[in-house]
């Protein structure tokens, strides 16, 4: 059985909530789901998950969750190689924000790609001024990206 673990950078709970709506859906498809609230290093450099999935909200001016920050200069710091990091990304945001809508999230999207991670499919953005319930946009785009992943391997 393949394993899947979600990673989550929240401030007011948005991101857990989108993390836990679509684990169901990862479930149903036959991985093994591990959401992580407080992630650091070792949960994508360890080996154990096939996949990961970054659900990560903006805060501020497009600054990472507090909650989140640790990971981030853990990251950063110890610079590993992630060749192997296979990862989808759902990040949320504020339109209203204007340049920083989603910071958080394109600025990690940048920190994998340049430690050599593969981001499978595209960045889903979900602005926060255009959809209320954020799994609303969440649901459907990881049905897809599940499929996507499926035909890949097949």
């Amino acid at each position: 059985m393949p394993k899947l673990n979600i990673l989550v950078g929240t401030m007011y709970g948005g991101a857990l909530d989108v993390a836990e709506q679509v684990k169901p859906l990862f479930e149903q498809a036959g991985y093994a789901v591990e959401i992580i609230e407080q992630p650091s290093v070792d949960d994508i450099v360890s080996g154990d998950a096939d996949l990961a999935l970054f659900c990560v909200s903006t805060t501020g001016s497009g600054d990472f969750p507090g909650s989140f920050v640790p990971f981030v200069r853990q990251l950063r710091d110890q610079s590993p190689a992630l060749t192997t990091l296979r990862y989808g990304l759902i990040a949320l945001g504020d339109s209203s924000y204007g340049d920083t809508f989603c910071g958080a999230g394109r600025a990690l999207d940048e920190l994998l790609a340049d430690h050599g991670a593969t981001r499978l499919g595209e960045r889903l953005e979900i602005d926060a001024m255009e959809t209320f319930m954020a799994d609303d946009a969440a649901v459907p785009w990881v049905e897809e990206w599940i499929v996507a992943q499926q035909l890949e391997v097949a």
